[in-house]
């Protein structure tokens, strides 16, 4: 049963049938690299909504930005996240668990929604990694983020060997 598992398990059918099209991984803007794998873990650097033409989703939730809007800023963060992955990995069926996100909404004071915005990623890790990219996750109201970004999402995501 297991095996007949394993072979269906292919994230990169998953992309094709969503539709969605890699881009290439965002660069980083500072002194850092997008991921660092140690053992079966990879730690990925914070990422923000970036489109495939270089520009972002910028703006605060509970300002500007809807939580419809932020939710597809967040999928689309998630996007950039599994491009970084497939850039790393070469395969994303050796994916064995996305562990963990921390994400960041650039939200007013009074906004308390985050963790709907934040679903535009989960739901798409879901989507793409089955039950293996169900996670767990913090989704935090922060003052601002770089560039103004809507949303930032680093991830922790174990790998076979």
């Amino acid at each position: 049963m297991l095996e007949r598992i394993e072979k269906e398990y292919d994230p990169e059918q998953r992309l094709r049938e969503l539709n969605i099209t890699l881009p290439s991984p965002p660069n980083p803007v500072a002194n850092y690299v997008n991921g660092v794998q140690t053992g079966n873990l990879i730690f990925l650097a914070g990422k923000g909504p970036r489109y495939a033409d270089g520009t972002e989703m910028t703006g605060k939730l509970g300002l500007d930005v809807s939580i419809d809007q932020g939710y597809e800023g967040a999928r689309l963060t998630a996007i950039n996240q599994i491009a970084v992955l497939k850039c790393m990995l070469g395969d994303l069926k050796k994916v064995k668990r996305i562990v963990k996100a921390l994400a960041f909404v650039n939200s007013e004071p009074a906004f308390v929604a985050q963790p709907k915005v934040i679903n535009g990623f989960s739901d798409l890790m879901v989507a793409v990694f089955g039950e293996r990219g169900i996670h767990a996750r913090a989704a935090i109201g922060v003052a601002t983020l770089p560039r103004a970004q809507a949303v930032e999402i680093e991830v922790i995501v174990e790998v076979y060997d």
